[in-house]
């Protein structure tokens, strides 16, 4: 639907543009080889092979007119291509380019996919996308995330609904803890047991602290009792809730969750001299691509490689020296790829080699969305959906060609984690910035 909006869009405007100068808005012919688009196959993905559209830099002569049979047949092919059309359509002022296009959202239904307001903090999206059922612990965890929305009110009028949503988790968490307690994973009890303490604690603290009307203390407090709420919700995790099939199970898994951290040396930034950005990678919804990529961290693959794309919009690294596009296995002198792996909102397990649009599950939501500012995810050839090794990328921001809740890259290109910590430094890197290292914190014997 999305992609069908864009192509109808994209053929009725470049058909009208075909005897006009597009000015830097414009496609360019490239000889007999059509269109070519800049970014090569990776856009947001990954490769090396040229893709079917290219962005003029500059302004198109007479004969760099458009083929919009060409183009339009080279967007239903490219998911990039659909991203840069879109992009490039959209004016950047009443004079910037002579195509008669009104400004506008770049997908008309966005508003029919999009049902309340989407999730955008990381560790929040990680606390929904485990495999829990318990709403008991849901609803505290509801009622403190309810704060960062209050406190968009300015000085101590915030005050008053943040009180009264910290009076509300204290008293659902007293009221419901015989059923949060049931739903600890028999293995995780006594850890589980020692981390309700502390919730229970942190709680009745936060409401005294609040007495003092100091709004400085509302965030550090909220974020520390939500961490404390995730571990709880993580200790309710039995087993890994289901089998990885047979062809993949033979690669390295990930069946649980992994924190990473990772320190980059960033060259010509005044402010900035060491990036230490703490990342959480997802086992449950992505096993096989997270399982890949910590064994690469353990391989020491990353140490020493320089980031290789930051334009705004992803920030790319992983792409190795020498003509392999992905990590060579000593133990096969082949390159190692895993597949394409989406988890499905109501599904128990992922859905492996094809697109959500390949499968026409247009409305479907995925687990780990596009949402956050530092979503991680697996980069792979244009045409081949299991093609991903090692190169990786970092979402920067949202755009209109990724809103939250409804964007081109959902159920495209496997999420395996989230940047949770400093992701505001992913914005400072720049193309040959080095990976000092990257290593695992916690959650290395979940790797199978």
């Amino acid at each position: 639907m999305v992609v069908a909006t864009v192509l109808q869009s994209a053929q009725a405007s470049l058909a009208a543009a075909s005897t006009s100068r597009l000015g830097a808005a414009g496609f360019r012919k490239e000889g007999s080889l059509g269109a070519q688009c800049r970014h090569r196959s990776i856009g947001v993905v990954g490769g090396h092979r040229p893709c079917s559209i290219r962005a003029a830099a500059g302004t198109c002569s007479k004969d760099d007119q458009v083929l919009p049979n060409a183009v339009t047949k080279a967007l239903q092919k490219c998911a990039t291509c659909v991203a840069v059309a879109a992009a490039l359509l959209m004016p950047l002022s009443a004079t910037a380019a002579d195509v008669a296009f009104e400004r506008g959202p770049v997908i008309p239904e966005l508003s029919v996919l999009i049902s309340g307001p989407p999730i955008k903090d990381a560790n929040a999206l990680l606390r929904y996308a485990l495999p829990i059922n318990n709403k008991a612990i849901k609803e505290v965890q509801k009622s403190l995330e309810e704060i960062t929305d209050e406190m968009k009110v300015p000085g101590e009028k915030a005050l008053g609904p943040v009180e009264r949503s910290v009076r509300q988790a204290a008293r659902l968490f007293t009221q419901n803890k015989a059923q949060i307690l049931a739903d600890l994973a028999p293995a995780k009890k006594q850890e589980g047991e020692q981390v309700l303490n502390l919730l229970s604690d942190g709680l009745q603290d936060y409401q005294k602290q609040l007495e003092s009307k100091d709004r400085s203390i509302v965030f550090p407090k909220q974020k520390e009792l939500l961490r404390i709420v995730g571990d709880v919700e993580e200790a309710m995790v039995d087993k890994f809730p289901y089998e990885i099939p047979e062809e993949f199970a033979n690669k390295p898994l990930l069946k649980g969750r992994a924190t990473l951290e990772m320190k980059i040396n960033v060259k010509d930034n005044p402010n900035v001299k060491d990036a230490i950005l703490q990342i959480v990678l997802d086992g449950y919804n992505a096993p096989v691509t997270a399982g890949n990529f910590i064994d690469l961290v353990e391989r020491k693959f990353y140490d020493g490689m320089e980031i290789q794309r930051s334009d705004g919009f992803v920030v790319q690294t992983g792409d190795p020296e020498g003509p392999a596009e992905g990590f060579v296995d000593p133990a096969t002198g082949k390159v190692r790829t895993v597949p394409l792996e989406i988890m499905v909102d109501g599904e128990k397990e992922p859905i492996y080699g094809a697109t959500l649009e390949e499968l026409g599950k247009y409305k479907a939501t995925t687990t780990l969305p596009f949402n956050a500012f530092g979503t991680m995810a697996m980069a792979r050839e244009e045409f081949d959906n299991d093609s991903g090794s090692s190169q990786v990328f970092w979402l920067l921001k949202e755009s209109e060609l990724t809103p939250s809740s409804a964007n081109i890259l959902d159920g495209r290109y496997t999420v395996f984690g989230y940047v949770t910590e400093n992701e505001e430094l992913l914005a400072d890197l720049k193309v040959g910035d080095v990976i000092e290292s990257i290593r695992v914190v916690n959650g290395l014997d979940n790797l199978i």
